[in-house]
């Protein structure tokens, strides 16, 4: 084995971590990054698992990195005292210079991501994501009504709070001409006009794009630029747009096969478990395009049968949704073990590192199974 370079400290690696699997990308309840250990300090190891359990630690050298697909801390967490099971691995962990680091729904989103690499091991072709993440911000679309003589300072005092960028480009705004009518009454005080007669003015249609989180700053600025006491405008809140991240992926197989071989298909790629694979549908339905997630599935059955496959493997299929699914939805379902669907990721997570880092940093995956489903019945069921 090669020594180590005791030029890779932690936050390297953790840079690399986060440029393959976001952090941002995580959902808004997980616990992703550094749990235990100092950025500063050298690592000269990293072991990869999908869960920190004390036999998965027991195999990380000292002064080792673990890095973790699920959250060893989560909800609730108000200790970590060694009398804590958990808390004595966090102090086991700390005691030995060894840290531990969580890749969660970031690495789920994130592509290549952990459905990416459920599809690899199982043969198939990804083609898209089947719950996509928006790409950027949340936007508005501005659509303000102002006098043409006026329009040239609104969009200025538009662009200034911030609307108006798309990407590289900056003050971007698209104009229309048209006429403005408008009715004072009393109280009003115009700007243009008089009190009880019609109005007919040269206005401009204004429309710029900007961040819904500035709304309030570009409404500010609107109304101190407009020369109306009541412009009117319209704020619109525009779809995401798709991007190429988000959980679960759509696939398709090399050629099609009936969906009995496809079962079977997972069952030889996946490690075994005591959970088993568990499928729903017609042995003899041809499959040629599947869904994938790798953990719980069973929140997307609903774009599943919206995605035009004709199967999903996923994890942790409950009862009733799945009962539900199958009285309208002819996608068949393939159910597996939680653990063995998370388990493919560990290897892409390690080709990330060994090629970043190539021989300065030793990089493993961790053989053990940590699905808590231990114990197989050893018994033969007639059929």
């Amino acid at each position: 084995m090669n020594t180590p370079s005791a030029g890779v400290r932690l936050a390297d690696v953790i840079a690399v971590l986060e440029a393959a699997y976001p952090p941002q990308l995580a959902q808004d309840w997980d616990s992703v990054g550094l749990v235990c250990g100092d950025p500063d300090e050298p690592v000269e190891s990293v072991t990869i698992a999908v869960d920190a359990t004390a036999d998965v630690i027991a195999e990380v050298p000292d002064r080792g990195l673990l890095l973790a697909h699920h959250p060893l801390l989560l909800r609730g967490v108000d200790t970590v005292a060694a009398s804590t099971a958990k808390g004595a691995l966090i102090h086991r962990l700390i005691r030995t210079g060894r840290a531990l680091f969580t890749a969660h729904t970031n690495a789920d989103s994130a592509n290549p991501g952990v459905s990416d690499a459920l599809a690899e091991t199982l043969g198939l072709r990804v083609e898209d994501v089947l719950s996509p993440v928006a790409a950027g911000p949340n936007l508005d679309k501005w659509v303000v009504f102002v006098p043409a003589a006026d329009a040239d300072a609104l969009r200025e005092a538009l662009f200034a709070a911030g609307a108006g960028r798309i990407g590289d480009y900056s003050h971007c705004s698209w104009s229309v001409a048209g006429t403005g009518q408008f009715l004072p009454h009393d109280g009003a005080s115009p700007a243009i006009g008089e009190v009880g007669t019609v109005e007919q003015v040269s206005e401009d249609r204004v429309e710029v794009i900007a961040p819904a989180r500035l709304r309030a700053k570009v409404l500010a600025a609107m109304r101190a630029a407009h020369p109306y006491e009541e412009p009117a405008f319209d704020i619109l809140p525009l779809a995401p747009i798709p991007g190429d991240v988000g959980i679960g992926r759509i696939a398709s197989l090399p050629e099609p096969e009936p969906l009995s071989a496809f079962v079977r298909r997972v069952r030889a790629a996946l490690p075994p478990t005591s959970w088993g694979v568990r499928a729903s549908g017609d042995p003899d339905a041809v499959v040629s395009r599947v869904a994938v997630c790798g953990g719980a599935g069973d929140s997307l059955l609903g774009a599943v049968t919206a995605a035009g496959v004709q199967a999903y493997v996923t994890a942790d299929l409950r009862h009733h949704p799945a009962d539900e699914h199958r009285r309208a939805s002819d996608v068949a379902l393939v159910d597996v073990a939680h653990w063995a669907s998370e388990f493919p990721w560990c290897a892409q997570a390690a080709g990330v590192l060994r090629k970043h880092f190539s021989d300065a940093l030793p990089v493993r995956v961790c053989e053990v199974r940590t699905d808590p489903w231990n114990v197989e019945s050893l018994e033969e069921h007639e059929s």
